[in-house]
């Protein structure tokens, strides 16, 4: 095995002609054929008691179908705020330790509460993207702290540092439904269209999320992907 960078390998041969060479591809990564598509869809300030699959009078047909032809899990519970329960969510960890004890739009300097997820506590759309899945992201991010969601920031914890290889939807933590600041992947971008001509951000995400879904059967039927669907309402307007 030649190593011919720090950090990396070369397990095939360089000769001296082409034909003393042989030439190494690195691995393709697939997941085991039939693997599931996994889809999250985060609401703020929506209840337990209000999915009609928990027992609620609310009529929800698309939810119930979803979770009667999906898993559905119990032992979940949120923090009551947008930033900590969104950090549990995504990591698997306890929202301290990932450093989003409260929101970030009010970050402190103490340990548990600096609204910065370190590059060591890994999200779950980094290990599928890994594992072979197509991964995007689509609605609500608010996971970084207020001064890392402006134009001159780093990005690195945008969610196209985390993980997932498309975006769109918007930083912080609630959005005007018919104004709202939104991203694409790393960018800022206008609205396709004014409220005037009709234009509401659930509808625009839905839109956005069909999208991603059809590039991706565009290329390839078979394989997987992870979509994060966080919607503004009904977080807003109160």
């Amino acid at each position: 095995m030649l190593t011919y960078r720090d950090g990396e390998s070369f397990s095939g041969v360089v000769g001296r002609t082409l034909n003393e060479s042989v030439q190494a591809y690195p691995d393709v990564v697939l997941p085991p054929a039939g693997t599931p598509n996994v889809v999250f869809v985060v609401l703020d300030d929506v209840g337990y008691a209000q999915i009609g699959c928990f027992g609620s009078d609310i009529e929800t047909p698309n939810f119930d179908r979803l979770a009667s032809e999906g898993l559905r899990y119990r032992s979940f519970h949120t923090t009551a705020m947008c930033s900590p329960t969104r950090a549990c969510l995504l990591t698997g960890r306890n929202q301290h330790t990932t450093g989003m004890g409260g929101i970030a739009d009010n970050a402190t300097g103490f340990p548990g509460f600096d609204g910065r997820i370190n590059k060591d506590t890994g999200f779950i759309s980094e290990v599928l993207r890994d594992n072979g899945f197509a991964t995007m992201a689509v609605g609500k991010w608010h996971l970084a702290p207020r001064e890392e969601t402006d134009l001159a920031a780093s990005r690195k914890r945008w969610p196209l540092g985390r993980g997932f290889e498309r975006f769109y939807g918007f930083m912080g933590a609630e959005a005007n439904q018919y104004a709202p600041d939104l991203v694409s992947d790393n960018h800022f971008v206008e609205q396709p269209y004014s409220a005037e001509d009709g234009y509401h951000l659930t509808e625009d995400l839905a839109g956005r999320a069909i999208e991603f879904i059809n590039d991706l059967r565009n290329v390839t039927v078979d394989k997987p992907f992870f979509l994060y669907f966080a919607p503004g309402a009904c977080h807003a307007p109160h």
